[in-house]
C-alpha cells in the first residue's frame, strides 16, 4: 500500500537501515544518499521516508512530502558545492523512463557539464 514501508523494495530498507547507503542528509520526511553508480561526479538520491511508487504519486498522495524532496535537492546541491555551477534534478517514472526501483526518488546531479538532452 502507499505510504506504507514494502518489505521488497530496496529505498524501504535503506530508510530502515537494513541495507546500508552513505547518507548524506536526513530529514523528518527524506534521506539523502550517494548513488551505487553515479552518473555524474555528483549524483545523489533523495528519497521520500514513505513509499510511494513514483514521482507523480507522491505528488498526488503527500504534496508536501514531494516539496520536500524538491527542497532537499537544493540543499545537497549546496552542501555538495554544485549550485553555484548548476546541477539537475530528476525524477524517472516508469519503467520505460529508466525507473528501475519503484520508490519515489529524485536525482541530483551535478559537478560536470550536463548536455540537454541527455545521452
Amino acid at each position: 500500500m502507499a505510504g506504507e514501508p514494502q518489505t521488497d523494495c530496496l529505498f524501504c530498507k535503506i530508510v530502515s537501515g537494513d541495507i546500508p547507503a552513505t547518507i548524506v542528509r536526513e530529514s523528518a520526511t527524506t534521506v539523502a544518499f550517494r548513488d551505487i553508480n553515479p552518473q555524474a561526479p555528483t549524483h545523489v538520491l533523495i528519497i521520500p521516508r514513505l513509499h510511494h511508487p513514483d514521482a507523480a504519486s507522491l505528488a498526488a498522495a503527500a504534496p508536501e512530502v514531494a516539496a520536500d524532496v524538491l527542497r532537499e535537492a537544493g540543499e545537497v546541491a549546496a552542501a555538495e558545492g554544485i549550485e553555484a555551477g548548476g546541477y539537475r534534478v530528476v525524477f524517472n517514472t516508469g519503467s520505460g523512463a529508466g525507473q528501475t526501483v519503484f520508490h519515489a526518488h529524485a536525482h541530483v546531479l551535478g559537478g560536470r557539464g550536463l548536455q540537454w538532452p541527455p545521452g
